[in-house]
């Protein structure tokens, strides 16, 4: 989700939690909380009632003195006071830990955004049409163009297509545009006390005190998603210590800044450090013989391969031998197919979700004037155009139904505002973006 990404954003996608190398296997967990993707779902929040304690005063260690300050979380502080010796022990300063809680407060916010995430369905088309929108792709192009000389430098040191960076940088933050504004002491120190994944919020809070320790980052500016997720490719702490690199040469791994370069040479970085082969492509749309055999899809054999069985790119022509392929059938038999390489599975790495790395790949494509999916889905609806969807979110939001942003970007929030309409019509609930519902809002 980022979402899933964003996640893609985001949306994007996420699974159960799984991290990169030592320290993770991807750069969040990959059940990405607040990033918006999961498989084939998004993750939508919804606020609980907030439990009102009574202020009491808190102790506070600050060298030999202690501070007493005004709480409405006793069990928090106590928390907070335990955890000191606990970061401490891990070679956290004392006085770069006091300077980070300066002020941190329990949110029940998080906890609840944590708590209550809801499901909601999003077939693979869906999700594609909005993460590989044309707004997405257009200002990709445009990101690329801006950071070409900072992107050219990177794909050659680290071997990693610039395109592919750029895509990577959309789908977690709409090319800087979302980098989360939540401080991010505060958010992890709420997950780790009162969250369903303790232990975890509270390793990723140690790595976050040794970045502050490092100087990297001031507390003011360590911001992002409120799970942790930070920067323009939103790494969470513990990958970030492990990944990101210092690629403008001026001592520090700012991810956060205006200038992306730090982030997209660490995104690189992580990409290539999991195996990225440069030139090989994620996956190559796919025609398939009748009769094939879904069976067979998941072994892995060379392009040359599965064009003798009679699997050849859409041009009719056998793929290049860029290394061993699977068939990937995101929509199975009635949709399209794609051959797809080991650089889809390193995309997953970034977040283990096969329609997230399609997403990142198909964009990757777009951005370089790649085609978009040639195959057909099995929708079930006769899908709007972009600037139709644009239209429909125009005309809810215009009767009232609660679209909050005009941007032909179907995600959860337009679905909920389409299923609030229909039913104030007495049409099936369904919330499909389809030809006839853009008819029906003209008609009433």
């Amino acid at each position: 989700m980022r979402a899933v990404h964003l996640g893609l954003l985001s949306f994007l996608i996420g699974t159960t939690p799984a991290f990169a190398g030592a320290v993770e296997q991807s750069l969040r967990p990959q059940m990405r909380p607040g990033s918006g993707v999961i498989s084939m779902a998004v993750i939508v929040s919804s606020d609980l009632p907030v439990r009102s304690l009574r202020p009491q005063l808190r102790p506070e260690t600050q060298g030999n003195a202690v501070i007493v300050q005004a709480s409405a979380n006793p069990g928090f502080d106590n928390w907070i006071a335990g955890f000191r010796g606990r970061a401490v022990a891990q070679g956290v300063n004392g006085q770069v830990f006091d300077r980070a809680f300066r002020g941190v407060t329990f949110n029940p916010e998080i906890v609840a955004k944590d708590r209550n995430q809801s499901e909601f369905k999003r077939e693979i088309w869906d999700y594609l049409d909005s993460a590989v929108s044309p707004v997405r792709v257009k200002n990709g192009q445009e990101a690329l163009r801006r950071n070409r000389r900072a992107l050219d430098r990177i794909e050659a040191h680290y071997g990693v297509e610039k395109e592919v960076v750029a895509a990577v940088w959309g789908m977690e933050s709409t090319y800087g545009e979302r980098l989360g504004d939540l401080p991010l002491i505060q958010s992890l120190a709420t997950l780790a006390y009162d969250g369903r994944r303790g232990a975890f919020f509270e390793k990723q809070l140690i790595a976050a005190l040794q970045i502050l320790q490092s100087g990297d980052v001031t507390p003011e500016n360590m911001k992002g998603s409120w799970a942790g997720a930070m920067g323009h490719t939103q790494f969470i702490p513990t990958s970030y210590l492990a990944y990101a690199v210092d690629f403008t040469g001026d001592g520090k791994r700012d991810i956060w800044s205006d200038n992306p370069t730090d982030a997209l040479a660490s995104t690189a970085a992580y990409l290539k450090r999991f195996g990225w082969t440069k030139g090989q492509p994620w996956g190559v749309e796919v025609r398939l013989p009748r009769g094939f055999s879904t069976g067979s899809a998941k072994s892995k054999r060379m392009p040359s391969q599965w064009a003798a069985q009679g699997v050849v790119g859409v041009d009719g022509r056998a793929v290049r031998d860029y290394g061993g392929a699977s068939i990937y059938l995101p929509a199975g038999l009635q949709g399209p197919a794609f051959m797809v390489f080991d650089n889809f599975g390193v995309i997953k790495r970034y977040n283990n979700s096969d329609a997230y790395a399609m997403g990142v790949g198909h964009l990757a494509d777009r951005i370089g004037g790649g085609p978009e999916v040639q195959g057909a889905w099995p929708r079930g609806y006769n899908p709007l155009s972009f600037d139709e969807r644009m239209e429909m979110q125009r005309r809810l939001q215009r009767k009232g139904f609660g679209v909050e942003k005009i941007d032909g970007i179907i995600g959860p929030n337009t679905v909920n505002a389409i299923r609030a309409f229909q039913q104030s019509v007495g049409a099936t609930p369904d919330g499909l973006p389809s030809q006839e519902l853009l008819a029906l809002l003209k008609r009433s």
